[in-house]
C-alpha cells in the first residue's frame, strides 16, 4: 500500500476512534444501556447496524469466493434477505410487547424455562465456534493477501492481523456497549459500500463490460444437465444446488437468521418504538439487495479476468485458481493509491462491525440469559460488568480457536450454510409456530427444540464419518442414504416439516397454554391497545417500500433464471 492509502486509513481510524469516545461518555447503567443501546435507536442506526452486521468475512472471501468458484448459486442466500420485512411486520409487534432482551428470553415467556436454556446453548456455541471464528480466520487471511506482508518482526502476519482485529473491536465492544455498535455502523456502512462499488465499477471496465462478463460465465458449464454459472434456478438433479432445494432451504436458513436470531434481531429490539424498528428493518432489506451485486458478482468479474488473461488469481497448491482469494486480489490488482486504503476501511468495517455485533450479542445471551436468571437480584450495574466480562472470555475462546480454523479453515467454510441449515430448523419451527398458533404448548416448542437439536448433531457427525471412512457408493444403509447422501438442502426442508409437526403432535397431547400467559405474544392474543400501538406505526410508505423490496426481488429472479 502507499502513503496515501495508509492516510486514508488513519483518517477513517480517527473518526472510528472520535465514535467510540463519544460513545464511553454516555452513561450505561443497566442491561437495557449496555446491549440494546438505551432502547434508543432511529431506522437509520437500526438498517445500517443490520447490514454491516450481516456483511464480514464470509461475504468477504466466501460470497465472492462461490462467485468465482459457481457463479450465481449462492445468490439465493443473499437475494433472500427480503425476509426482514417479515421480522420488522410480522415478529417486531410481539417482540416489543414481550420486553426482551434475548431470543431465548422470549421462548422462555412463551414456552418454558428450559426452551429457553436450549436455545442459549445452541446460540453461544455456535457464535464461538462459526461465526468468531470464521471471521478472524477470514478477517487474517484477507489482511495478509490485500497488504501483501508475509511475515512482521519475525512472526505470520496473518497472526498479526487476526489478533490485532479481535483485541481492536473487543475493546470498543467492551466499553461501548450496543450504542458502539450501532453508531460504529453509521460510519462503516456507507464506506464499505462505497469502497466494494468501486471494485464493481474498476473491475467491469478491466474486463470490457456487464455483457462481457456475462458471456464468459456462460460458456462454462457446472453441470451435466446444460447449466451455466450465470444460472440462479438449476436443474433439480443438480448435486449441490437443485432449483427446489434451494428454495426452500435458503427460506428456512433465511427466516431463521432474519427473524429469530439473536445477532439480528438484537439490533431491532434497541429501536425506540415499533415504526423505528419496522423501518429500520425495511431500510435493512434496502441495503441487504446489494451484496449480490458487490460481493458476488466481483468473484465471477475475477473468475472472467482470469479466463481472459489467462492468468490472473493465484493458483491452489494443485495449480486452480484460488476462487476465495477474488476479492483480496481484485483490490491488490485494479486500485489506485488512495482507493485501495478506501477499500481496505471499507473491509475492516465488515470485518469489525460483524465481530463487534458477535460479541455484544454473545454477551447479551450469557448476560441476561444464564447470569441473571441465576442471580436476578444483581445490581443492574453490576450486569454492564458481567457483560463485559462475558466479553472477554469471548474474545480469548475465539483466539484460541484460531490455530484450528487455520488447520481446518477450507473444510469449515465449505460446511458452514451445512452447519446453518441443521441448526435452522428447529429454531424456525418453535418461533413460527410459537408466534401463529395459540395451541402450541410449552411442551410441544420445547420438544420441537429438541428433535432439531439431535437431529443437527446426528447429520452433522455423519457428515464428519462417513467423509473420513468414506460412504459406500451405492447408499450402503438407509441412515447413510439419510443423513448424508440426502441433498442438504432438501434435508433442511424435511428437518423444518418434522420439527413442526412434532411441535403439532406434542401440543395435541398436552394442555393448551394458560391465555394469560402468551397474551399479546401469538396471533389473536393481543388486547384492542395493542393492536392499536402497532397499527399507529405505519403507513402507506411502509407499505409502498416494502412492495418495491419484493418487485426488485422478483426482478432478479426473473434476470438470472
Amino acid at each position: 500500500m502507499a502513503v496515501l492509502d495508509w492516510i486514508v486509513v488513519g483518517i477513517f481510524a480517527i473518526a472510528l476512534i472520535g465514535i467510540i469516545v463519544w460513545v464511553m461518555k454516555q452513561k450505561q447503567n443497566n442491561a437495557d444501556d449496555y446491549f440494546l443501546g438505551g432502547k434508543d435507536a432511529t431506522w437509520i442506526a437500526i438498517g445500517a447496524s443490520i447490514f454491516a452486521s450481516n456483511i464480514g468475512s464470509e461475504h468477504l472471501i466466501g460470497l465472492a469466493g462461490s462467485g468465482a468458484a459457481s457463479g450465481m448459486a449462492m445468490a439465493h442466500w443473499e437475494i433472500q434477505g427480503w425476509m426482514i420485512l417479515l421480522l420488522g411486520w410480522v415478529f417486531v409487534p410481539f417482540y416489543s410487547r414481550s420486553m426482551v432482551i434475548t431470543m431465548p428470553e422470549f421462548l422462555e415467556k412463551r414456552y418454558n424455562p428450559a426452551s429457553r436454556t436450549i436455545l442459549s446453548v445452541i446460540s453461544l456455541i455456535s457464535y464461538v465456534l462459526t461465526k468468531v471464528a470464521v471471521t478472524v480466520y477470514a478477517g487474517g487471511l484477507v489482511f495478509q493477501q490485500v497488504f501483501g506482508i508475509e511475515s512482521l518482526w519475525g512472526i505470520d502476519f496473518f497472526w498479526i492481523a487476526a489478533i490485532g482485529l479481535v483485541v481492536i473491536t473487543a475493546l470498543y465492544t467492551i466499553f461501548g456497549g450496543m450504542k458502539s455498535v450501532l453508531y460504529t455502523s453509521v460510519l462503516q456502512t456507507p464506506i464499505l459500500l462505497l469502497g466494494s462499488l468501486i471494485i464493481l465499477v474498476l473491475g467491469l471496465k478491466e474486463l470490457g463490460g456487464w455483457d462481457q462478463m456475462m458471456a464468459i460465465c456462460s460458456e462454462v458449464k457446472v453441470n451435466e444437465y446444460g447449466d451455466s454459472m450465470v444460472n440462479l434456478i438449476r436443474d433439480n438433479r443438480d448435486a449441490q444446488y437443485p432449483w427446489l432445494g434451494a428454495l426452500i432451504g435458503s427460506a428456512v436458513i433465511g427466516f431463521w437468521y432474519w427473524c429469530t436470531d439473536q445477532f439480528i434481531v438484537q439490533r431491532v429490539l434497541s429501536g425506540r418504538d415499533e415504526k423505528q424498528a419496522r423501518r429500520g428493518t425495511i431500510f435493512g432489506a434496502y441495503l441487504k439487495l446489494l451484496p449480490v451485486f458487490l460481493f458476488l458478482i466481483p468473484g465471477m468479474i475475477a473468475f472472467a479476468l482470469h479466463q481472459q488473461l489467462g492468468s490472473f488469481l493465484p493458483l491452489t497448491p494443485e495449480g486452480l485458481p484460488n476462487s476465495d482469494a477474488a476479492f483480496p486480489t481484485l483490490v491488490a490488482k485494479l486500485l489506485p493509491a488512495g482507493v485501495k486504503g478506501l477499500i481496505v476501511c471499507g473491509i475492516l468495517a465488515a470485518l469489525m462491525s460483524s465481530l463487534a455485533s458477535l460479541f455484544n450479542s454473545s454477551a447479551a445471551l450469557f448476560t441476561i440469559d444464564f447470569y441473571q436468571r441465576f442471580k436476578p437480584k444483581t445490581d443492574p450495574k453490576k450486569l454492564v460488568k458481567i457483560g463485559q466480562a462475558a466479553t472477554v472470555v469471548i474474545v480469548i475462546l475465539g483466539i484460541l480457536w484460531i490455530p484450528v480454523m487455520r488447520s481446518v479453515g477450507d473444510v469449515l467454510y465449505l460446511y458452514l450454510q451445512d452447519v446453518q441449515s441443521v441448526l435452522a430448523p428447529g429454531i424456525a419451527a418453535a418461533f413460527l409456530l410459537g408466534v401463529t398458533w395459540k395451541r402450541a404448548t410449552a411442551k410441544g416448542g420445547m420438544w420441537g427444540l429438541i428433535a432439531g437439536l439431535a437431529i443437527g448433531i446426528t447429520r452433522l457427525g455423519a457428515k464428519v464419518y462417513y467423509s473420513n471412512i468414506g460412504a459406500t457408493p451405492d447408499g450402503g444403509s438407509i441412515f447413510q442414504w439419510l443423513f448424508y447422501d440426502t441433498n442438504w438442502l432438501f434435508f433442511c426442508g424435511w428437518m423444518l416439516v418434522f420439527c413442526l409437526a412434532v411441535i403439532f403432535v406434542v401440543s395435541m397431547f398436552t394442555p393448551a397454554p394458560d391465555e394469560n400467559k402468551i397474551k399479546g405474544l401469538v396471533f389473536g392474543t393481543s388486547t384492542p391497545e395493542q393492536r392499536a400501538v402497532t397499527r399507529a406505526s405505519w403507513n402507506k410508505w411502509d407499505v409502498i417500500h416494502s412492495i418495491i423490496i419484493l418487485g426488485i426481488t422478483a426482478a432478479f429472479y426473473w434476470y438470472f433464471w
